[in-house]
């Protein structure tokens, strides 16, 4: 039987990205190329929006909407800035810098799951 080991999503993932989705929100986007890494991320449950919470420091109620959608080997996770865009305090006008803490997240998967920069 294979064992576990965790990898970065980063490196499970062909994309990883985030932007705005209006002045208060950002959301997340993170798309795999090939069905293996997909599945190994989907049958984890390491990645849902309590996960999300917890990587980013902020309470679960932050968390708007978390999708996952099979069909298209994807996840994608909205959240309540920590600041307005353009709001004092606020660091990324854009939220497009925010997916670093995602793609750093680790995920529990077998050793036979092959890193995306392998693949």
């Amino acid at each position: 039987m294979p064992e576990v080991r965790n990898i970065k999503l980063g490196n499970l993932a062909a994309i990883v990205r985030s932007k705005n989705a209006g002045p208060y929100r950002v959301t997340f986007d993170v798309l795999f190329d090939c069905d293996e890494n997909y599945q190994a991320v989907s049958s984890s449950k390491a990645l849902n929006a309590e996960s999300i919470a917890t990587v980013y420091g902020i309470d679960r109620q932050q968390v708007s909407s978390f999708f996952e959608i099979a069909v298209a080997r994807a996840f994608k996770v909205t959240f309540i800035r920590p600041h307005a865009q353009c709001g004092e305090g606020e660091t990324d006008v854009y939220g497009a810098q925010q997916h670093v803490p995602l793609m750093n997240m680790p995920i529990p998967v077998t050793t036979t799951v092959k890193e995306f920069h392998d693949v």
